[in-house]
């Protein structure tokens, strides 16, 4: 169910046109107040509800969402811009990750039993992870299902009530999304969505009622919201912008690689924190790569194969980025004419040096810049010499130099010989280090993420004569337990 209405409103636009797709309250401080007290009293039913009780709603609500697939994909399409079988990708891998998490809850968070140690033997410990509360979820306007869902669906299957604020450039689909929740759980309003700007958001961050924030955004935005949640102790987890770098070793399948390479950076624009922005390839495959990749990059068509640049301000930026990567190296397709807004045509750049703009901050449009390295090990330190580490991608036909130079990039996921594969998969975890976050949501760290651990020690049977935790001990006590000590771990190994 959606918050309770203001005489505020907003509109949302459907970049392409400029056409009014929805008009949506803008919710200030006390509407958001009221909703987290609503929610409050909600995620007490549905915690009470257990794991199994969860579960059988949650998938209920899966297939609410499966059988809206067309709808919601429509709503994306609008709001977005994106193609309408990009927007029915993202909500078909949500409907997946949602499954992986209802199911998987039990499994991850449940009571178990832990060993006590040696020293505990007269004792019995149990591990289980409770329920934060209420979670807050503020999300993006690139992926405005699959990407606030990450949060939403496992946060929702650790037992949490959740307030959802989507970003002002995709609110529908943030209504949309609660609303078709209301169909498959109606008994309490266990996720519930506000709307309105940059205000909406300040206003759900730095409420006390608030177990937890999830955050994605860019670095600048998470700082001030991490700021808000200063207020009262509220932890976060952020999930922020990326330069993500793609390597391309002498032994790789170079037509495979460039294909990953044009569908990583210009599918959906560009506007994928997870996108490839910089490419680098060994010398020795280097023009033959480069023969591959603009082949392929010729035949993308802005319009048709992706989108228009969804929030408007980023073009300024992309056309900045554009500008200072020409000044600096030689465009191989497109340049500066490329970007007509609302639309930026493909621009592949090589020969930027590293320390130019393009190269080291984030773009977020449908740019690569291309660098031909010595080797491997020169792509490796140029792909990590940057303040971002979110995600990257390695091709290489060795799987031991694939996965050797996949764990030592500086980054939060990888992918071998394919781009992006990593976030279709529900039980692996995402998010980045550095400047882009810290935190994880998928996989089981993802329902750790939302959960708090709870530790119980239950005392057995007593030991005669080991008894130390009373002021009752007597030196023998002390003795005894000095003498287990040593034997236990005195002794070199």
């Amino acid at each position: 169910m959606t918050a309770m209405t203001e005489h505020r409103t907003f509109d949302s636009l459907n970049p392409a046109t400029g056409a009014v797709v929805g008009t949506h309250p803008v919710h200030g401080a006390e509407a958001v107040r009221a909703t987290v007290e609503t929610a409050a009293d909600a995620a007490v039913w549905w915690r009470r509800l257990g794991f199994a009780g969860r579960r059988a709603r949650l998938l209920t609500y899966k297939s609410v969402l499966a059988r809206n697939i067309g709808r919601i994909a429509a709503l994306v399409n609008e709001e977005t811009g994106k193609p309408h079988a990009d927007a029915t990708l993202e909500v078909v891998v949500t409907v997946a990750h949602l499954d992986w998490a209802a199911r998987h809850a039990r499994r991850v968070l449940g009571p178990r039993r832990v060993f006590p140690g040696l020293l505990g033997v007269n004792l019995a410990a149990t591990l289980e992870y409770q329920p934060l509360g209420t979670v807050g979820v503020i999300g993006p306007w690139n992926y405005p299902v699959f990407t606030p869902m990450g949060s939403i669906a496992y946060a929702l299957a650790a037992g949490n009530a959740v307030v959802f604020k989507p970003s002002e450039l995709t609110p529908g689909v943030g209504v949309l999304l609660a609303d078709l929740f209301a169909q498959a759980v109606p008994e309490r309003d266990v996720f519930q969505t506000v709307t309105g700007l940059g205000e909406t958001g300040a206003a759900l961050a730095g409420q006390p009622g608030i177990g937890k924030i999830a955050f994605t955004g860019s670095t600048a935005t998470a700082k001030r919201v991490m700021a808000a949640c200063a207020a009262n102790l509220t932890p976060i987890v952020a999930e922020c912008g990326g330069k993500d770098a793609l390597i391309v070793d002498h032994d790789a399948d170079l037509a495979a690689a460039a294909d990953a390479a044009v569908w990583g950076a210009l599918s959906n624009a560009g506007q994928t924190c997870v996108g490839v922005e910089r490419v680098y390839v060994v010398d020795a495959v280097y023009d033959r790569f480069m023969r591959e990749l603009t082949a392929r990059a010729r035949e993308v068509r802005a319009g048709e194969h992706y989108g228009p640049i969804t929030m408007p301000a980023q073009v300024d930026v992309i056309r900045r980025h554009i500008g200072e990567a020409v000044a600096g190296g030689r465009a191989v397709i497109g340049g500066p004419e490329s970007v007509r807004p609302p639309y930026v045509d493909p621009v592949v750049v090589e020969d930027v040096p590293e320390d130019n703009p393009a190269v080291q901050e984030e773009t977020f449009g449908p740019t690569i810049t291309v660098s031909r390295v010595a080797d491997a090990e020169e792509a490796l330190a140029r792909a990590n010499a940057t303040a971002y580490g979110l995600a990257g991608t390695v091709f290489s036909r060795s799987p031991r130099r694939a996965m050797e130079l996949a764990r030592r990039m500086r980054s939060g996921m990888t992918a071998i010989n394919s781009v992006i594969s990593f976030a279709q998969i529900p039980a692996l975890p995402f998010g980045g280090v550095g400047d882009s976050g810290f935190g994880r949501i998928h996989g089981a760290d993802g329902l750790r993420e939302f959960a708090r651990p709870k530790s119980i020690s239950r005392q057995r049977f007593t030991l005669p004569g080991m008894n130390v935790t009373t002021f009752g001990r007597g030196e023998a006590e002390v003795d005894r337990l000095v003498k287990l000590v040593t034997f236990l771990h005195g002794r070199r190994r």
